[in-house]
């Protein structure tokens, strides 16, 4: 192995271990929250803007996942039709409240939200809304990067400072970790490794508190295992969001 891809799974596997170490307890908390909302009949609602959507697709709609997250993942918030699109957006006030009205956030739901830095307009006011709606915030973010920045939002108040419970990505400021000699750059962005190990943990989580309460979860299996075509028909009728 090259040294620089033997660096990249140092780095990860760093990562990891310190979310492991450090956020269990948390992780395990987020699992409960959502599975409560969902065993008392309210929602589980998942966003981001950039490349923190990505934690929106982790939780929705593929094999192995639960089947009743819903997704704020509207195509300004991703880089689908333009690399730096998001990034004005998620900086404009007044689209989280849009948005939080037309999926009609409520009392009593859960509302996670993504965002590195948690210092622009879009995360902190989806949490804001949510709040004021009567819903719990879990905000997934990097501690070091949010507490060396500046908010960006009228407030002054940053994502973790709203939310009800913060999970951090254990990421550094700027995100990318590795430093190499004769780049001004780092490269190795943290934070999607650490997303996805996030979200598979709070799933796993939040499928034990469903099953300890007499309730069994739904979760999605893969379509392209041969004689499975048909199994996931219900969940998607139940729960595929109609927005």
């Amino acid at each position: 192995m090259g040294k620089r891809v033997e660096d990249v799974f140092e780095i990860g596997l760093q990562v990891v271990h310190t979310i492991r170490d450090t956020q269990s307890d948390k992780l395990e908390e987020a699992g409960r929250m959502i599975a409560r909302a969902h065993r008392e009949g309210h929602r589980f609602f998942v966003s981001g803007s950039g490349h923190s959507h990505t934690v929106a697709e982790e939780f929705y709609g593929r094999a192995g996942g639960l089947a009743f997250p819903v997704p704020i993942m509207t195509c300004e918030l991703t880089l689908e039709e333009h690399p730096t699109k998001s990034s004005y957006i998620e900086r404009l006030p007044g689209y989280a409240e849009i948005l939080a009205k037309l999926y009609g956030i409520g009392k009593d739901d859960v509302v996670l939200v993504a965002s590195n830095s948690g210092r622009n307009a879009y995360p902190i006011e989806l949490a804001l809304c949510a709040k004021e709606r009567g819903a719990k915030v879990i905000a997934i973010t990097s501690v070091e990067h949010s507490s060396r920045t500046v908010s960006r939002h009228a407030s002054g108040k940053k994502l973790m400072d709203i939310a009800d419970l913060v999970i951090d990505n254990c990421g550094v400021e700027g995100d990318s970790a590795l430093r190499i000699d004769g780049m001004k750059a780092a490269i190795c962005p943290t934070s999607s490794m650490a997303n996805a190990f996030i979200v598979q943990a709070i799933t796993a989580a939040c499928v034990e508190e469903l099953l300890e309460g007499g309730v069994e979860p739904p979760v999605f299996i893969s379509l392209n295992v041969d004689g499975n075509e048909t199994v996931n028909e219900e969940y998607f009728r139940t729960y595929t969001r109609q927005y």
